[in-house]
């Protein structure tokens, strides 16, 4: 392509950087010109294009009298100049550029050269490459037909044979292309499938599944789509919010539409089909294809359809004119256009409304989807959706059993505890290799997936337990698992709270005896005597002697022992790659809940967010636990942070520099919990080596920070309380009072009752009441079903 042929000439002509770059940016993104045209014009119908002649001549028609035969008649045409695109390349820039006119007869002769070059190669091969998916299919051996060459597949390393014809032409040349895609969904799906057999004893066929399920397109309307096949955005879920599709044309549209270009037409698409704006047609005729889509165009099917019944194009004229709208052929497109002008306006079209069309139409090129691929991404994720619905922990259980990264698990946790589904332990009773649904409906953690665990191990303790049964209590365990279960794997275990199950606190594997030995190592012993006693037995004349089995060890006592819950913590998180047994957050959900009001993985989103915007943010709260802090030295010798803060659903490094860094590094220590207070604005101005200003960067200025446990009451002024009439009652306020007493403090309670037969809203403020703020406050009145949230004391 030109700016390739540029660049490419120009790094190995040694032509700097910066001038490469300068002539680069001198390519257009449009190139046009005027030049002369000739429609079909009938003096009596339609108005002349402005700057346009008529004009009357003889031309050669088909007699419609006699088949076959010709007539010459006169009919009337316009001419004149009119605005076209011209094909973006050198040609034609070095034609119709003013400024590749002028490099070319006043430039440098190094840039004269690279241009000459550029121009000469230009539309070669620049290199070999090979499609991810497709595959080429032909009438017999391909050898016969096409050049053919061997290339390395990088997923495998083999050998693959390979078209030496470029993909653009190998169906010129009689051969068909199929682009076969390896969803990783359909694994979803599948594995989904078998825990739902395991257990619900349910057979389901995933394609005979109803269309028009309620739960399902509810899932949709709330915007319940984390992890719903090509729904999960957010973006994408705030539409679905407002639309509330009802039907499986809605999610083909949405999945259309939801794409750069198109997304312009969601706001007016959701509108028509609410019916908040008025349905609309160029022309009459084109609702028969446009009335599923409110009168929008969304698929290329729509424009083939309407070629055809507008201007009278055959399948394979429509077809081109797909092709050449889905592959940018502008030239193709012009072409096509006099021919939809032409024959739309011997259907008696205007003119005028058929221009509008096409330029719609052209617009629309920029992104055209095809509805049959459109239609069958809503099906896979209608499939996800339903699956969601209807067996919500089978669903989750299977994307996490997938290989996925880090961030998307914790994601998919978050939407668990969303959905009040249990992510547990792995538990040497219970878990299998993967992620594995109980009978309680609860997520089981997969023991392969503790960190240097092997999988010998793993299919030695599932084999145990499918022969001898559940494990009793850890000296079964031992006792069956020795010369398996090493100290290693022992530890691990333990670490992880796969031993829970057996009744002990976790921390009693590590109490020492008087010997300094803890209580892994007496187990492991106590398992290999236990073995080699089995194995003397076995070779013995007398059999199984009591006398000759070791005694079990006894269990330490714990009592009076201090423990560090959190170093636990971290060491469940180090060997399952996040917390599951409980959060070091967990003590401050409130806050966490009702003072921050962004995440960390929200954050940088928010800071792009403005940057395109070219806007700020304020009073943007964030909070969390620190897990490490580097002070560094810059150039100029001063002192500057890199602080790693995590929440519950990600993590974000925190640069401070200069008085920042002096004023807040008091804080910056790992395991302190701290909710810190701040702007997204604009950070500094940058420039490049040649003193021009970079992009504007925006950043995250922090303002304020504290401890977290001191948030609630610098950020809450009280608390509001949300009723409606009719979740009133004798018991109801009792049981209100009851949590409002136990929790009584300094705090305000303010009331809003909304009644809805007069939809009054009436503010009322508690007098006898106040409260202490706290997560156990919000958890009572939740299961009482009182929607309530935390007075912010900025709010006005």
């Amino acid at each position: 392509a030109a700016k390739s042929a540029i660049k490419d000439v120009a790094r190995i002509s040694g032509l700097s950087l910066d001038e490469s770059n300068r002539l680069t940016k001198m390519v257009p993104d449009r190139l046009s010109e005027r030049v002369e045209k000739e429609y079909p014009f009938n003096p009596k119908l339609d108005e002349l294009k402005p700057g346009f002649k008529a004009f009357e001549k003889e031309v050669v028609v088909d007699d419609p009298e006699n088949r076959g035969q010709k007539l010459v008649v006169k009919k009337w045409f316009q001419k004149g100049l009119e605005e076209v695109n011209a094909k973006i390349n050198l040609k034609n820039c070095f034609r119709l550029v003013p400024e590749f006119r002028e490099e070319l007869e006043n430039g440098s002769e190094l840039n004269k050269e690279v241009l000459k070059y550029a121009l000469q190669l230009e539309g070669s091969i620049r290199q070999v490459g090979m499609h991810a998916c497709a595959t080429i299919i032909g009438r017999g051996d391909l050898t016969e037909y096409i050049p053919i060459c061997l290339s390395a597949d990088k997923a495998t390393g083999r050998d693959l044979w390979t078209s030496q014809f470029d993909g653009h032409y190998i169906e010129d040349v009689g051969m068909l292309k199929m682009d076969f895609l390896g969803l990783i969904t359909l694994q979803i799906i599948h594995k989904c499938l078998d825990y739902i057999k395991a257990r619900h004893g349910i057979d389901i066929d995933i394609e005979a599944i109803p269309i028009n399920d309620r739960e399902t397109y509810e899932l949709y309307g709330r915007g319940d789509t984390t992890c719903v096949f090509q729904f999960e955005s957010t973006g994408m879920r705030e539409w679905l919010q407002k639309l509330h599709p009802e039907r499986f044309e809605d999610l083909i549209a949405m999945n259309a539409l939801y794409r750069p270009g198109p997304m312009d037409y969601i706001p007016s698409f959701v509108a028509r089909k609410l019916g908040n704006e008025v349905i609309e047609y160029d022309l009459p005729d084109m609702e028969e294809y446009l009335a599923e889509t409110y009168g929008i165009t969304v698929y290329q099917e729509q424009v083939m359809l309407l070629s055809r019944k507008l201007s009278n194009f055959t399948k394979g004229e429509a077809d081109k004119l797909r092709k050449a709208m889905g592959k940018k052929q502008i030239a193709v497109m012009q072409e096509l256009k006099e021919k939809f002008m032409t024959q739309g306006m011997g259907n008696g079209y205007p003119e005028k409304t058929l221009d509008k069309i096409w330029k719609d139409w052209e617009k629309f090129a920029e992104y055209a989807f095809n509805k049959s691929h459109a239609t069958c991404y809503a099906w896979v994720s209608y499939q996800t959706g339903y699956l969601k619905a209807h067996y919500p922990a089978e669903f989750f259980a299977a994307n996490l059993s997938v290989d996925i990264s880090m961030d998307e698990i914790k994601k998919i946790m978050g939407d668990c505890r969303a959905h009040k589904i249990k992510i547990l332990n792995p538990d040497v009773n219970e878990s299998q290799a993967k992620f594995f649904v109980n009978h309680d409906g609860n997520i089981i953690f997969g023991l392969s997936g503790i960190k240097g665990f092997g999988d010998n191990i793993t299919r030695a303790i599932i084999e145990e337990r499918s022969t001898g049964g559940v494990f009793a209590d850890i000296y079964d365990f031992v006792e069956r698992m020795s010369g398996s279960v090493n100290k290693k794997a022992l530890e691990s275990l333990a670490y992880a709270g796969a031993l829970d199950c057996f009744g002990l606190p976790r921390h009693v594997w590590f109490v020492e005896n008087a010997s300094g030995e803890n209580f892994v190592d007496t187990l492991i012993r106590y398992g290999e005597y236990y073995r080699r006693g089995n194995e003397d037995q076995m070779s013995s004349l007398f059999g199984e002697m009591e006398e000759m089995k070791p005694e079990r060890p006894q269990i330490p006592s714990c009592e009076g022992l201090v423990v560090n819950e959190l170093d636990l913590l971290h060491k469940e998180k180090e060997l399952v790659g996040m917390y599951l047994s409980a959060h070091p957050l967990d003590r401050y959900s409130f806050e966490m809940k009702h003072v921050v009001n962004t995440t960390l993985t929200d954050l940088p989103a928010a800071i792009a967010d403005c940057a395109q915007k070219k806007t700020s943010a304020r009073n943007i709260r964030i909070g969390g636990m620190i897990t490490s802090t580097v002070t560094q030295q810059n150039k100029q010798g001063k002192d500057y942070s890199k602080t790693m803060l995590e929440d519950f659903d990600g993590s974000y490094e925190l640069a401070l520099f200069g008085t920042d860094h002096e004023n807040f590094m008091q804080y910056l220590k790992p395991h302190v919990f701290l909710m810190i207070e701040g702007n997204i604005d604009l950070a500094w101005k940058p420039r490049n080596e040649d003193g021009k200003a970079k992009d504007i960067p925006y950043r995250f200025k922090v303002q304020n920070m504290m401890l977290m446990g001191n948030a609630a009451e610098n950020f809450t002024r009280g608390i509001a309380i949300h009723l409606t009439t009719d979740m009133v009652s004798k018991e109801f306020n009792s049981r209100l009072e009851a949590i409002l007493r136990k929790h009584a403090g300094k705090m305000p309670v303010n009331m809003f009752l909304h009644v809805p037969e007069k939809n009054w809203n009436i503010e009322l403020v508690s007098k006898k009441y106040m409260v202490t703020i706290s997560s156990e406050l919000f958890d009572e009145l939740e299961d009482l079903g009182v929607k309530a949230k935390a007075v912010d004391k900025r709010a006005v």
